[in-house]
């Protein structure tokens, strides 16, 4: 009820603004001025609010007073500041802090600081769980910017942004996962612990942030890159591409329909979008143009990592209800046909990726195959793509007697 109140109230002074000429065109939310609009209404609104013995004359003259020392510089520090406060006065799209206590003073937290504003606040897990993802990026990537990374200097300098970037990403991956496990009512159970306290939690948690966090996640990441120079369209619709193939995942995986095999492809194609943001992002902290052929080629590669990664991760991942390509396939085309259909796209993909290494630098070339063969041998999760043979590994048909004999298990 509180929030069609304030609906009305901003409706009602959008009519009088246009009604005095304040505003020109139609305030309609659908517009292309409809934010502008409804910020000034909103402003407005919050002059009127009581504010001790101040008459509306004197809050004209405090702002015409103070307006010009008002920046985005100014505003910016502001938010740097003051993190954890409700600072949108003015703004009620904010998101709501992960840690906050509830109204019997039980924590309802994820582990992790995610912004309660346009401030963007990252945890120490994420920054963990990026770490894998970071020295990967370093071993693989630098080389294409004729960079060392032997070199501490090399990687240090620009360390800060792409680990704060990258360890961002992960805290809302993280969350993305809690919201899928929350629409398909599951909640993993790990090292014995009873997942009642945590089911409640996450769920609590899922309707708190589902909007924010489907509106703009980006938002505190985009300001601060922005208020560094950094930001331009690609890395802005990379991150767009992030916030698709979130979604997809949340569909994908908490779907009992029929899911389409053109879904799938598009979300593992969009699943390395962070590697081409820090890619991206390593571009402008260097102040160098995009090439665009690097980043085709290592496109392909990042979508063939993808699907060994999947291979690797296959049966964890059914367990804990994550997307992975061998699932979805298994789902449209049956245990069956799911192998062969999956070679199919990966044969096309390594087609493209021979012919693009060719178009590359020789030595380049040689020297991204000797850290793809490194990186097969070291083995784990993050792993560099290497021409070879793939292994499927055993299908699971039935993943509800899978995830329960495995729960049981001693």
């Amino acid at each position: 009820m509180e929030g069609l109140k304030k609906l009305e109230e901003i409706q009602r002074m959008l009519l009088f603004m246009e009604s005095e000429g304040f505003i020109s065109g139609s305030f309609s939310f659908t517009s292309s001025h409809s934010d502008s609009h409804r910020f000034l209404a909103q402003f407005l609104l919050f002059l009127m609010e009581p504010s001790g013995k101040l008459s509306i004359h004197n809050k004209c003259t405090l702002i015409s007073q103070h307006l010009p020392k008002i920046s985005p510089r100014f505003l910016e520090k502001a938010l740097v500041v003051l993190p954890g406060e409700q600072t949108g006065i003015l703004d009620d799209s904010l998101s709501v802090d992960l840690n906050r206590e509830d109204a019997n003073g039980g924590c309802h937290g994820l582990g992790t600081n995610y912004a309660s504003a346009d401030v963007a606040l990252i945890g120490l897990d994420a920054m963990q769980r990026a770490n894998s993802t970071l020295e990967d990026f370093c071993r693989s990537y630098f080389m294409f910017h004729g960079m060392d990374v032997k070199s501490p200097a090399s990687i240090f300098k620009y360390l800060p942004m792409l680990s704060f970037t990258e360890s961002f990403i992960y805290q809302l991956d993280t969350l993305n996962e809690k919201m899928v496990n929350v629409t398909m009512n599951k909640v993993i159970i790990r090292d014995g612990r009873s997942n009642e306290f945590i089911q409640e939690a996450y769920t609590t948690l899922a309707c708190s942030f589902n909007k924010d966090f489907e509106s703009d996640p980006f938002r505190p990441l985009t300001l601060l890159l922005q208020y560094h120079g950094l930001l331009t369209e690609r890395i802005r619709e990379e991150l767009k591409y992030g916030e698709e193939y979130w979604d997809l995942e949340r569909r994908l995986c908490g779907a009992s329909e029929q899911i389409s095999i053109e879904d799938v492809m598009r979300a593992i194609h969009l699943k390395s979008f962070d590697y081409r943001v820090l890619n991206l992002l390593l571009y402008q902290l260097r102040g160098e143009e995009v090439d665009d052929l690097h980043m085709e080629f290592l496109t392909v590669s990042e979508f063939l990592v993808e699907i060994s990664d999947d291979l690797f991760d296959y049966e964890e991942d059914v367990l804990e209800n994550n997307f992975n390509v061998l699932r979805m396939f298994i789902r449209i085309y049956g245990p069956s046909a799911a192998p062969t259909m999956l070679a199919k796209y990966i044969t096309e993909a390594e087609e493209k990726y021979e012919k693009l290494s060719q178009a590359l630098d020789p030595q380049i070339c040689l020297s991204y195959q000797k850290r793809c063969e490194e990186a097969t041998r070291e083995g784990g999760k993050i792993s560099g793509y290497s021409l070879g043979s793939w292994s499927i590994p055993p299908l699971i048909v039935d993943e509800e007697l899978y995830r329960s004999s495995m729960q049981n298990s001693p």
